[in-house]
């Protein structure tokens, strides 16, 4: 399966919100690399994966967080 880059419109919006996603995204099989840009208006999460967008958005919906796949 091809690595994917997906980016996403979030809610983690500082280096906390960040800390707590890390353990989840780092652990999540398939993904490769991934960084959320704080600075941007829409808290953007890219994430290089060979995991499907839902896989992404269900895991950063269980630590608490919103995530929608931008096109």
């Amino acid at each position: 399966m091809e690595t994917n880059e997906l980016k996403f419109k979030t809610n983690i919006n500082c280096s906390g919100c960040v800390s707590k996603v890390k353990p989840f995204l780092d652990n999540l099989e398939g993904v490769e690399a991934w960084e959320v840009d704080t600075d941007n208006v829409d808290k953007i999460l890219t994430v290089k994966t060979k995991i499907t967008d839902e896989d992404i958005i269900d895991t950063i919906e269980e630590v608490g967080f919103k995530a929608e796949l931008i096109q």
